[in-house]
């Protein structure tokens, strides 16, 4: 159960990254409130998952969820370069995530 809210962590992170460009500089007052809701969200989601899995596995995956999913965001939606180095290192960033659940067992 744990691993699903670090998962559904990520995938708040990168809504509320999202919103934070929509907001366009927080001046957009809905895509602000949507980034302060999903920023508490998120965090309160991490905050649950690092009960059970370690601290710096939790904060690792978090952060590369975000950092992947916020990039593949960028490339399908605001037309961000998907050049080949791009989506390689991309690719070697979600391996690793899922390298550190494989090897990462649950906190008694």
């Amino acid at each position: 159960m744990h691993w699903l809210y670090l998962i559904l962590a990520g995938c708040c992170e990168c809504g509320f990254t999202t919103c934070l460009k929509l907001s366009e500089g927080l001046t957009k007052l809905g895509w602000a409130l949507a980034f302060v809701l999903l920023s508490i969200i998120s965090f309160g989601l991490l905050t649950l998952a690092a009960q059970k899995i370690s601290l710096g596995t939790a904060y690792a995956v978090w952060t590369g969820i975000g950092a992947a999913g916020t990039a593949i965001i960028g490339i399908v939606w605001f037309k961000d370069p998907a050049t080949f180095w791009r989506l390689f290192f991309l690719a070697g960033l979600i391996g690793c995530i899922i390298g550190l659940k494989i090897v990462s067992p649950e906190k008694e």
